[in-house]
């Protein structure tokens, strides 16, 4: 992808922009219950921050999902622009793969932001998952990668496992600022109440600002 590749989109508004990238598992092992449970948390967090004056101007949200193979399925956008997609599930876990397109796309529209004149909080880069990567997939490659950009700034990272999902891969691809985080159960609906509310604290900052984000108990703990 291009640097230039949103050059031909211009800005609904010159608010300050909050792009967080949902990289989510759609592979076989979310069918039936998971798959639905996180369906109605996207719905939940859409309808929380369609809610907010404030945050539904200056949140962009950009889905991106695996499975055997990488789909961006919602570009970046102002959440009152699109319908949130019906995910579902089949196939194996490409996650590295997921994740090298978030971090491009994290870079093309920060690039889009600074050509257009509108200011930025630091993006947040957000994978959930439930599985093992495939076999040929680079998690010590992506792992450094990610670790050099967070360390530059260039986004934030919250890996966040489901289930049955290898928390020693998680734990090697977090960041050692931002451990990984196991969700409690199934509680997709309590974790974006908790990303709507979160959302809603960073957006109503100011540049200099001691951010505390909300408690995380509700949905989740940290994998020891």
């Amino acid at each position: 992808m291009a640097a230039n590749d949103f050059l031909a989109e211009t800005p609904e508004n010159f608010e300050q922009k909050c792009l967080c990238v949902l990289v989510l598992d759609v592979s076989g092992s979310m069918i039936g219950t998971p798959i639905q449970q996180l369906n109605e948390g996207l719905q939940r967090f859409k309808h929380q921050v369609m809610n907010d004056e404030i945050a539904s101007q200056r949140l962009e949200v950009c889905i991106i999902t695996f499975s055997g193979r990488v789909a961006c399925i919602q570009e970046p956008s102002l959440i009152h622009n699109f319908d949130m997609p019906t995910l579902k599930a089949g196939g194996s876990t490409a996650l590295v793969d997921g994740l090298r397109r978030a971090i491009l796309k994290v870079t093309t529209r920060k690039n889009w932001y600074k050509q257009t004149g509108q200011p930025y909080y630091r993006p947040f880069v957000i994978m959930i998952t439930d599985g093992e990567p495939d076999a040929d997939q680079d998690v010590r490659g992506v792992s450094q990668d990610i670790d050099i950009r967070v360390d530059n700034k260039e986004f934030l990272f919250f890996p966040i496992g489901v289930q049955d999902a290898n928390m020693d891969v998680l734990r090697q691809l977090s960041h050692r600022n931002t451990p990984p985080m196991m969700l409690k159960g199934l509680n997709f609906t309590e974790f974006f109440q908790w990303l709507s509310n979160s959302v809603s604290v960073i957006t109503k900052s100011k540049e200099g600002d001691n951010i505390n984000l909300p408690d995380t108990s509700g949905w989740g703990q940290i994998a020891i």
